[in-house]
């Protein structure tokens, strides 16, 4: 079950949600935004996404651009990198389509707003953080957008 509040400090275009993070057991903070755009996004339960994510992410080999201490170990609590083949065939498989909307020098073109994201349950690519937006409304455990200033490097849709 996904817990969902909405409090009047926050942006209204932000909801508050933890993808299931604290109804699975897990308690704290964490660097797990991956797994919980993808449980929110997905709809699917967190503790389903964060094993398989943790699985992806022991699986996958070092290289130069990975070169994390969760090598090896079965975990999504501290990252997942993201530009594996592994982990872009598990988006895949949960029925996702990537669309980048940045490339090498061409600047940001789309930001964090509702005006410039499509309507469906997505998950955006953000300079270290993935957050799930639907219907053009942040779900996530903070607001991501620095204001709708944010650039969006592509994002996942569900198809």
């Amino acid at each position: 079950m996904t817990v969902v509040l909405i409090t009047p400090r926050r942006s209204p275009k932000t909801i508050y949600n933890d993808g299931g993070r604290l109804a699975a057991g897990f308690k704290g903070d964490a660097g797990d935004c991956v797994a919980r755009s993808i449980a929110i996004a997905a709809q699917l339960p967190y503790r389903q996404v964060y094993d398989e994510l943790a699985t992806i992410n022991a699986i996958t080999p070092k290289s130069k651009r990975r070169r994390s201490s969760s090598l090896g170990k079965v975990t999504a609590s501290h990252g997942i990198y993201t530009k594996s083949a592994v982990f872009k065939r598990y988006m895949a498989r949960l029925g996702f389509v990537w669309t980048p909307t940045m490339g090498i020098g061409t600047g940001c073109k789309v930001h964090l707003r509702k005006d410039e994201l499509p309507m469906g349950r997505i998950i955006v690519a953000l300079s270290k953080h993935y957050a799930a937006v639907i219907d053009g409304v942040v779900h996530d455990t903070h607001d991501p957008s620095r204001s709708g200033t944010r650039c969006v490097y592509g994002y996942w849709r569900l198809s």
